[in-house]
């Protein structure tokens, strides 16, 4: 896949339909940063959310237990979501196939070329410089109103 060009709405509306457990590298508890605010909007619309970070002092973020890397998590994670530097994404995307990952994604000005080439010979679907929580508002997206809040 061309990642320079822009995805189609299906394939952003499949992955975001079709994922259930989203892993967050790089989540943060501090209110004022961007992967809280994306984490507590897929958290409330439904998903179920993994926070990562390496960090020993930071144990849980919106009263989600934080494991310190993707192989870590003992369960099974569709989605592995990343804020992390760009040069960060290879390792993240060789973590997420070794965990059998569906999807790597990169948040935006998160864009490594190899990481998504290596992530796609290994059947991920990749998705790079975008946030699920904006993409989440899109006319094509129909919101899970049965949830309860």
């Amino acid at each position: 896949m061309n990642h320079n060009e822009p995805y189609s709405d299906e394939y952003l509306k499949d992955i975001l339909s079709s994922v259930k457990t989203i892993a967050m590298v790089g989540a943060s508890p501090d209110k004022t940063k961007f992967s809280y605010g994306v984490l507590r909007v897929l958290h409330e619309t439904g998903y179920n959310m993994i926070p990562v970070n390496p960090r020993p002092d930071i144990t849980e973020i919106r009263g989600l237990k934080v494991y310190p890397d993707l192989k870590a998590i003992d369960k099974p994670v569709d989605m592995v979501e990343v804020f992390r530097k760009p040069e960060d994404l290879y390792s993240i995307a060789e973590e997420a196939i070794a965990i059998n990952a569906k999807v790597l994604w990169g948040q935006i000005g998160v864009i490594n070329h190899d990481a998504a080439k290596l992530a796609e010979e290994a059947g991920l679907k990749v998705v790079m410089n975008r946030c699920p929580k904006i993409e989440l508002f899109r006319p094509f997206w129909k919101p899970r109103l049965d949830l309860k809040i």
